[in-house]
């Protein structure tokens, strides 16, 4: 008779083949003899001679015998080892393997870890470096602070929640963000298998809408005021390339970003059209826009203008572009409340009022995407040749404009 059967029988432990819950709390508390005293489904406390002692599970994984540690008593209950221990043994009779499991587990990247992870994985599919930063610097700011040390798989609805509710309504855009780029992470953990469900979509119901009412939109000037307002640029104390690229921008009813950024290999003189490529657009699409005869104008005086770097609208310093900031401050400095990217509301507001054309015209020349699956499926046509018209249109009718307000300017003298 071994020294552990006898040990189990001197403090009445049932023993056996197969025992169950053979030990007591005071038993695991109280031996100090060194053995194995088995408990059930696998289960043993191994007493060392040193004195240490640990839980241990023999289990059978995938027609091998193993054993796998559960732990020390000092931290790990016997109630607690014999749950964990029957939890091992129903992965293992399901055809699981417990070791990894738990060695995956171990391995599980934090939050803060798995939305680095995302991030440079996104990284390549981004328009631009700005939006990058942003996005893993907003969840810097406000989630790692509160979950960003936690594994994926223990944050909790009430952890996002937590995160969001101070900025909520104080910074309504920003925490929507905060909250999209976190849903974003928890869909990687869940394509990972390292969660079921995603803690960023459970918590819509807890958080009180926000007051669309209080949306700032973009500054724009009403249609009939941009002709005047090319003219002030015109003659304004502006360097010539940044007032030729805020008037290409108001004739092509295109982003600061797609003007700015404009190369000549871009242009087509021949085919009077110019091609933006899919990652300096919006949409990830490249679109290509008809010129108008006075766009082509500012394409030629433009030229006199070239560094050689190939941009079409350099900024001071050779081989760099024109900063938003740039034109932005112009528009202000010149008394105009409107922004830069309001001048495509101009546009708009002037095709919807003053034209007959379709809106999905005007719409292709803003370079939206059909929102609606079944109509983009047919909407396959880029619609040149009525956008050429429509765009002759607007630029005619900024002439037009301007020719008035001079006309009038000069019976005023």
């Amino acid at each position: 008779m071994g020294d552990a059967t006898m040990a189990n029988r001197m403090q009445g432990i049932k023993s056996g083949p197969h025992p169950d819950k053979a030990l007591s709390a005071v038993f695991v508390r109280t031996v100090k003899k060194a053995g194995k005293y088995f408990d059930g489904h696998g289960l043993f406390l191994r007493v060392e001679k040193s004195g240490a002692r640990r839980w241990v599970q023999r289990i059978v994984i995938k027609g091998k015998r193993r054993e796998i540690g559960l732990g020390a008593p000092a931290l790990v209950s016997l109630a607690e080892a014999r749950e964990k221990a029957l939890e091992n043994r129903k992965l293992a009779r399901a055809g699981g393997d417990p070791l990894k499991a738990r060695r995956e587990a171990q391995a599980m990247l934090t939050f803060e870890e798995a939305a680095e992870k995302v991030h440079a994985l996104h990284l390549p599919t981004w328009r631009n470096q700005k939006h990058a930063a942003q996005w893993i610097n907003t969840l810097r700011e406000y989630a790692f602070p509160h979950f960003g040390k936690m594994r994926l798989a223990d944050v909790t609805t009430a952890d996002v929640l937590a995160a969001l509710t101070p900025i909520w309504t104080a910074k309504p855009e920003t925490a929507r963000r905060v909250r999209q780029r976190i849903r974003t992470v928890m869909k990687w953990a869940v394509a990972q298998g390292w969660r079921q469900d995603n803690p960023a979509e459970a918590i819509a119901k807890a958080l009180p809408k926000h007051d669309m009412r209080n949306v700032k939109h973009r500054l724009a000037l009403p249609y009939a005021e941009v002709a005047g307002c090319i003219e002030t640029v015109r003659q304004s104390r502006a360097g010539l390339a940044t007032k030729l690229a805020l008037e290409f921008i108001i004739l092509t009813a295109t982003r600061s970003n797609e003007t700015r950024l404009t190369r000549w290999e871009e242009i087509d003189f021949d085919k009077e059209e110019w091609l933006i490529p899919a990652e300096r657009m919006k949409g990830m699409r490249p679109h290509r826009l008809p010129l108008s005869a006075r766009a082509l104008e500012i394409l030629q005086e433009a030229k006199a203008l070239d560094d050689e770097s190939g941009l079409v609208f350099h900024g001071t310093k050779r081989g760099k572009p024109l900063s938003d900031m740039t034109l932005s401050k112009l528009v202000k400095e010149l008394g105009f409340k409107a922004d830069v990217h309001g001048f495509r509301t101009s546009f708009k507001t002037w095709a919807q009022e003053q034209t007959n054309f379709p809106n999905e015209v005007s719409e292709a020349a803003l370079s939206h995407v059909v929102k609606n699956k079944a109509e983009a499926a047919y909407a396959r046509s880029d619609l040149l040749d009525k956008r050429r018209k429509l765009m002759n249109a607007w630029a005619s009718y900024l002439s037009a404009e301007n020719g008035r307000a001079n006309k009038l300017e000069a019976g005023r003298g």
